[in-house]
């Protein structure tokens, strides 16, 4: 994992990732997708290498791209039962208590890839406050990396892009948010490799700040 590069930003939003920036997740999906792998005799390295940040219909479509889409979106339907049943080792990324809790008053807004289930299931095991403003996959046409999902989250908090800061941590995430025009705060090491405008290890290297003025000011640390 690299360093940690002090840095500043600030916005007047915030949209938030679940999986891997509020949420580690991480077993449960690869239990998931490993089962998933196998009844497709696919390699199961491989198919991890591309399931974060994605809807799992676009997952398949990126692993099996000959297969109609409608079978998946069917083995979605499926794979978000399983996850959404399967909660254990679902704990929240380290600093994200503490985070949830500085920015309760700030205008942010859940922007995930999970559907309103899975994402109740998760912020609740994980025992995080849920947002009151999310975009769920539910909402969008699209799955990350398209940038529909941020967009929504702006428009709903009512903020331009360019005043959002988006918060990371896959390739997928990354790419939505900066093709939505938005700065972003990359969290653990799949985001390290894709040069977000600040990276940080995970939210204890984060301090926020707010002014009266409605300006909130993100600083990443080298310690917690």
């Amino acid at each position: 994992m690299p360093a940690t590069t002090p840095a500043t930003l600030t916005a007047r939003a915030l949209l938030l990732d679940m999986d891997g920036t509020l949420v580690n997740s991480d077993a449960v999906v690869e239990r998931c997708w490993l089962r998933w792998a196998e009844r497709q005799g696919l390699d199961g390295d491989a198919v991890l290498q591309v399931v974060h940040g994605r809807q799992g219909y676009a997952t398949m479509a990126v692993l099996l791209p000959d297969r109609p889409m409608e079978e998946n979106h069917a083995d979605n339907r499926v794979m978000l039962a399983e996850e959404t049943a399967d909660l254990d080792g679902v704990v929240p990324v380290e600093g994200a208590p503490a985070f949830m809790a500085a920015i309760t008053d700030l205008p942010h807004a859940l922007v995930t890839s999970a559907d309103e289930a899975l994402a109740r299931a998760r912020m609740g095991a994980a025992e995080l406050r849920m947002p009151e403003t999310r975009v769920t996959a539910e909402c969008v046409g699209a799955s990350k990396p398209d940038p529909e999902g941020f967009l929504k989250g702006a428009a709903a908090l009512g903020f331009a892009p360019e005043d959002c800061v988006v918060f990371e941590d896959s390739e997928a995430g990354i790419r939505a948010g900066r093709a939505a025009g938005m700065r972003v705060v990359g969290l653990g090491p799949r985001a390290a490799a894709f040069a977000p405008d600040a990276y940080v290890p995970d939210l204890t290297h984060l301090r926020v700040e707010a002014t009266p003025d409605g300006t909130i000011t993100l600083t990443t640390t080298t310690a917690p």
